[in-house]
């Protein structure tokens, strides 16, 4: 494509050098320019893009964008190189990528869902009803990206680059995909990820403290203000009318087509006679003319919440009702609030949570509507902040009847450091515990100790499978974990 095409939309630039080159590819990566590409240097937080000019020549490079202010002087640029210069390379490299792969969101309905909690769930929920009803879907999320019912590969991140955004459509076009599904982060919307996305709806699921540091956000008010960007990107938004922060946004946004969803408050879309156990959640709810029990296999009041947005986005396609309540009951959600099957039919449940707030939730839940004991094994992470690991302790110490403290991925800590500091925090509360840095003996252990009316909650781990030590990812899924243990110990109760 000509260099001036791919430059489309984009105003302000200054340039020197042709115009009517042919690029061959974008990158934003000097190590994968190959010949004729366009290198678009971006400072990022760990490095600055425009160090590494130089390499991307050597690679091949025949264009080179660089941000306002860079002093081009500095790098050996030779005459047959073309340079342009943007006000934001960020910004730029978005509308650059999607005029590159031909704008393929505008040729598919593209559905983002922003909030604190709940898109990986109601990302899946959606999927599941959509695809149910016969739709070609794709999703981009947190877990991994799918295309047509396929994982074509795992996500590093919630939301990727722009140009790798941009090239994922462009493939869900070739597959003949309808419909793509996005979970959109609040970083992912400050750093323009998702400028020149052709949104048909979005969804605003709930909004509470997280992402606060130096390399996110600032405050609240600048993580709640990148998520609303979104709203300013489509005319049609679906909010969740329980969540403080949710119900501002239809006065927010007076111009657009908002529905909302909830439970205690009043909205388009109510949810009615709840029932919560430790296996599902059922509740009344209008899919057409008349109101209808929805049942779904992930535990939660939550669940309730993930389950109306995706309601919404069902009505707005038209999708029957018989079509939905199949979907809704047969969805499951990679360590996402997901129950593991198992020979002797114990509620074992794998979750993600590996935050404060999100192992409280999991866990407050999981503590209303179990009728036995909630058994509580996690651990935290190496090499991340460590002063959440006395909290978290204390939280699981404060909520579950039993908790094992274990390892999580150490990476290149010590595991014992680790769980020491989460028993600090756990020795503040009256909480029985013990300590088991083994994660497969930890597991094994809560599997002894369960009985049918109980709950194990193995937190932290989610959809990864593996456990990250020194450098190196080992092996290790828990949904295989926990059946080769139980395995184990009936063939040696047999003996």
């Amino acid at each position: 494509m000509e260099l001036k095409r791919i430059l489309i939309g984009l105003e302000g630039l200054k340039a020197k050098g042709k115009l009517d080159l042919e690029i061959k590819g974008i990158e934003e990566n000097s190590r994968e320019i190959k010949e004729g590409y366009l290198f678009v240097a971006i400072k990022g937080f760990a490095t600055d893009g425009h160090k590494y000019i130089e390499n991307a020549i050597e690679n091949g490079a025949k264009a080179i964008m660089v941000e306002e202010g860079y002093d081009i002087k500095s790098a050996k640029i030779s005459e047959d190189v073309t340079i342009i210069m943007a006000k934001n390379t960020r910004e730029a490299l978005a509308i650059c990528s999607a005029n590159f792969y031909n704008n393929p969101t505008e040729k598919l309905k593209l559905i983002g869902v922003t909030g604190t909690k709940g898109k990986t769930t109601t990302t899946f929920m959606i999927k599941e009803i959509l695809e149910k009803a016969g739709k070609k879907v794709g999703l981009i999320g947190t877990i991994a990206t799918y295309i047509n019912g396929e994982k074509v590969k795992d996500s590093d991140r919630t939301t990727p680059e722009s140009l790798e955004l941009q090239r994922t459509f462009s493939e869900m076009v070739n597959e003949g995909v309808e419909v793509a599904v996005m979970e959109v982060s609040s970083q992912s919307l400050k750093l323009h990820r998702v400028d020149a996305c052709n949104f048909d709806l979005v969804i605003f699921t709930n909004f509470s403290e997280d992402h606060i540091s130096p390399n996110e956000h600032p405050d609240m008010e600048d993580y709640f203000n990148s998520k609303l960007k979104l709203f300013n990107m489509c005319k049609t938004g679906i909010v969740n009318a329980d969540d403080l922060h949710g119900a501002k946004i239809p006065k927010l946004f007076p111009e657009s087509d908002i529905i909302t969803y909830g439970i205690d408050n009043y909205a388009n879309l109510l949810a009615k006679d709840i029932t919560i156990t430790n296996s599902y959640v059922d509740f009344r709810v209008k899919l057409s003319d008349r109101n209808e029990r929805v049942k779904t296999g992930i535990p939660g009041r939550f669940s309730v919440y993930n389950s109306l947005a995706a309601i919404v986005v069902a009505k707005k396609f038209g999708v029957a009702p018989e079509k939905i309540k199949e979907a809704l009951e047969e969805v499951r959600v990679p360590g996402r609030s997901e129950l593991v099957d198992n020979k002797r039919d114990l509620t074992i449940m794998i979750d993600y949570a590996h935050s404060p707030e999100s192992l409280q939730n999991i866990l407050q839940a999981s503590k209303s509507y179990t009728r036995g004991n909630v058994i509580s094994v996690f651990g935290c992470g190496g090499d991340r902040d460590s002063g959440k690991r006395p909290v978290m302790g204390e939280i699981s110490g404060r909520i579950a009847d039993y908790t094992i403290i274990t390892s999580d991925n150490p990476r290149t800590e010590k595991p014992e450091i680790i769980v020491n500091q989460i028993e600090e925090g756990i020795k503040k509360t009256k909480g029985k515990y013990e300590v088991i840095v083994d994660r497969t003996e930890a597991i094994e252990k809560a599997i002894k100790m369960a009985n049918k009316k109980d709950l194990i909650v193995l937190a932290g781990k989610g959809h990864e499978p593996y456990q990250e030590i020194n450098g190196v990812k080992y092996p290790f899924d828990e949904r295989i974990i926990v059946n080769e243990i139980i395995e184990k110990l009936d063939k040696e109760n047999k003996k």
